[in-house]
């Protein structure tokens, strides 16, 4: 694969690098936390982009979407991370219109995706139940009703921007035991659908996610998404995209954390000289460094795999979202370290990195879960 970008790379970066410090900077996130915004990001923002085509751009042309691949979209969902920007891009983009292009009809697909690509449209994945990531462990069921449709029942936990969405892709069971891959089915609900009740949660990081409870809630057969009892082969997928996805936006975390780092080590002084002299910090930058570009190769080479289609993608999602993870949190933890006592203070903006990266971590499976399946994947 390629590490170098196109010209059309490059200038989807340099738009979205400007956008985000212009309209989308750490300080929006702190005026977002502080004034306990309902939504939790900025409608005006992500109108803003949806204009410039980031909303829709890795939906196929024929649904309103720019026609681009997750290259593109990483390189977008990087800018973002570096300025640790709220947008709905993960979970409405990458989840909910994955679930669509994955496993939706063309009816389905028309209905939804033009508004993403438009950014009138938000969704959300409705999946997990537990504390922590399990792909098939689903208690949620659904109820197959006489005269067509389905009856959901069940409770769900950590729905990204679950709170905004307008629909929900809910991961409900039709058969099958609880932990079973087996049996799995996928759901279009409407956000106004009686018995459905959203909560907003905030979590550490100051980002969005909400519990669901659905009290016998009532779609249509025109709500499920591919066949029934086969959506595991559908959400393995969108899991792969999601963890890849996320790895991009970490990546660019990282890297504006460490970058910070290092122009911190070059002013702060120490006994008359700046502490970057100090080789005890070199070696630690050197070190973080290495965690840097080990991550971006993985993430490239994960984006670039999406896109070609390639056998090894699920391979290639654990690894980025492990090597991504444990990178971010050894940055994250050596930023505040390095900067001493202001880097434990609210008023210095590189504790909100490490408060991302402990979030992130948690986000769709942590490097212990990677790398478990990881090897389940090759066998051992």
């Amino acid at each position: 694969m390629s590490f170098v970008l196109s010209e059309e790379q490059e200038a989807i970066r340099k738009s979205a690098r400007e956008l985000m410090r212009e309209r989308a900077p750490v300080t929006e996130l702190r005026r977002l936390r502080d004034s306990r915004d309902p939504d939790g990001f900025s409608r005006a923002v992500w109108q803003e982009m949806a204009k410039l085509g980031f909303a829709g751009i890795a939906l196929p042309e024929a649904y309103g979407g720019g026609g681009l691949g997750f290259a593109e979209l990483g390189l977008l969902l990087e800018e973002a991370g570096r300025t640790l920007a709220a947008t709905p891009l993960v979970a409405t983009a990458v989840l909910g219109a994955g679930a669509l292009l994955l496993g939706g009809s063309d009816e389905q697909r028309r209905a939804l995706l033009p508004g993403v690509a438009a950014g009138r449209t938000l969704l959300a994945l409705a999946h997990e139940e537990g504390t922590r990531h399990a792909p098939y462990q689903v208690g949620t069921r659904a109820e197959a009703l006489p005269g067509g449709g389905y009856r959901l029942t069940g409770a769900k936990t950590f729905v990204l921007d679950g709170h905004v969405a307008d629909t929900l892709v809910v991961v409900a069971r039709t058969s099958g035991h609880e932990r079973g891959r087996e049996g799995i089915s996928l759901f279009l609900v409407p956000a106004g659908a009686r018995g459905l009740a959203v909560s907003r949660t905030t979590m550490v990081d100051s980002r969005n996610a909400a519990r669901v409870r659905l009290e016998a809630v009532e779609v249509t057969a025109g709500g499920l998404l591919g066949e029934a009892g086969k959506g595991a082969d559908i959400l393995d997928r969108v899991l792969d995209r999601g963890s890849i996805a996320l790895s991009a936006e970490m990546l660019g975390s990282l890297q504006e954390a460490f970058e910070r780092t290092v122009d911190y080590l070059k002013v702060r002084k120490q006994f008359g000289v700046a502490i970057g002299s100090f080789q005890a910090l070199k070696h630690r930058a050197a070190q973080m460094y290495c965690e840097v570009e080990l991550a971006r190769s993985i993430v490239m080479d994960a984006l670039a795999a999406v896109d070609q289609g390639r056998d090894e993608v699920p391979l290639l999602a654990s690894v980025a979202k492990a090597r991504t993870t444990d990178a971010f949190l050894l940055i994250a933890n050596e930023a505040i370290q390095m900067h001493g006592g202001i880097g434990v203070t609210d008023e210095l903006e590189v504790g909100f990195f490490l408060k991302r990266a402990r979030a992130a971590e948690m986000t769709l499976g942590g490097s212990a879960h990677h790398r478990d399946r990881f090897a389940r994947l090759r066998g051992y």
